[in-house]
């Protein structure tokens, strides 16, 4: 496998640049920028006419990662070239919110039923349901395959986002990449975030809208914690997590973030589906908390893979998490980097949600809050 990147801060950039990917002769490209420069059809036309057959895989985010850490309003394009061809993708209107599982299915009906490696899939970060989206993909799919990669972003603003597939960009949009047998792959998903407050019993919810704690307005609960960042909804949201527990109040292994909120019906619009009758408790986090949650999380997907030769290190952290860390948020990237080494180049983006197995198991979910990492590197003989 080789791997190329460039980033760029203006698209007139691009053109000169492009011979530094075209010397690995792309199979495909995976493109994270912001949404100003990922929605200009320059981008868009500049891809497809350097590159007209590689398959063309990406959104826009909350920030972009690359191997020279995390920058805001770039345009990061990593061009990989493997022994197995251009790889096959799906794409798929999403009409609304409730269309998430169906959209999910209609990709997976598009990939077809066979052996595969894994998928990768990116999806707009409003107005979907990742839970849903992850249910219907994994429903169509051969039992297994894993499934990574996350929700688009739009800085902090939760206005519009976008996705880049082979048939361009668009804000009602999941794309999904079939990743080939014979492509070894290795994933952590890991937060670093710490509950605090009691647990609080879910009285009434509706997919991922959440209108009741404990019998009382959601959004009235959870401002009442908040306090002085209850002005700064729903963004301040990122800053206090929901993480999610069983009926006996033990962990469940997944934090939802809040995406929105609903000042008429009191509730809460969360990033995933969350359990009937389960339980609820806020969480905060510090920064050394959430670098060596992200560590942890590319230990996990090193050990997935052992030693490998020239590989992707496919990053999606939340933005939450970046907000957290503010200056600092450079030092997750860093953990990561000094755990895989040179031979790993690192892309991805800040997302308003991430997609991956959990460790040592292939049932695949929407995560929130998480440092989620994927490893792509050819199996080794």
């Amino acid at each position: 496998m080789q791997v190329a990147q460039i980033k760029v801060n203006q698209l007139s950039e691009l053109n000169s640049q492009m011979q530094n990917l075209a010397t690995i002769q792309p199979q495909w490209l995976l493109v994270f920028a912001s949404r100003a420069l990922l929605s200009d059809p320059q981008c868009f036309n500049t891809l497809r006419q350097q590159f007209p057959d590689s398959a063309l895989l990406g959104c826009s985010t909350a920030g972009e990662i690359s191997v020279d850490g995390v920058d805001d309003n770039s345009c990061v394009i990593t061009a990989i070239h493997w022994p197995h061809g251009v790889p096959r993708t799906a794409v798929t209107q999403l009409t609304n919110m409730e269309d998430s599982e169906a959209a999910g299915q209609r990709l997976a009906a598009i990939l077809g039923q066979q052996a595969l490696a894994g998928v990768l899939v990116l999806g707009q970060g409003v107005n979907i349901n990742g839970s849903a989206l992850v249910q219907g993909l994994a429903s169509g799919l051969v039992e297994g395959v894993p499934i990574m990669g996350g929700l688009a972003g739009d800085g902090s603003a939760f206005g519009q986002t976008v996705v880049l597939s082979n048939d361009g960009v668009a804000s009602n949009t999941v794309v999904a990449l079939a990743i080939p047998v014979g492509v070894q792959i290795g994933h952590g998903s890991f937060g670093g975030w710490k509950p605090f407050g009691p647990a609080r019993k879910v009285t009434r919810s509706s997919g991922n809208i959440l209108f009741e704690l404990d019998g009382e307005p959601a959004l009235e609960v959870y401002k009442r914690y908040l306090g002085e960042y209850a002005a700064q909804l729903p963004s301040s949201g990122l800053l206090f997590p929901f993480e999610m527990l069983g009926q006996d109040h033990s962990a469940v292994g997944l934090v939802r973030t809040i995406l929105g909120i609903d000042e008429v019906n009191g509730s809460l619009i969360l990033a995933g589906d969350i359990q009937v009758d389960g339980y609820l408790r806020l969480m905060h986090a510090s920064n050394d908390a959430l670098v060596e949650g992200a560590e942890a999380a590319a230990n996990a997907a090193q050990k997935m893979v052992g030693q490998v030769g020239q590989g992707l290190g496919l990053l999606v952290s939340c933005v939450g998490r970046k907000l957290v860390m503010g200056g600092r948020v450079d030092e997750e990237i860093e953990a990561v980097g000094d755990v895989f080494g040179q031979h790993v180049t690192l892309a991805g983006f800040y997302s308003y949600g991430e997609i991956s197995p959990f460790f040592n198991s292939t049932e695949c979910k929407l995560h929130n809050q998480t440092m989620t990492i994927t490893i792509l590197s050819e199996a080794q003989a």
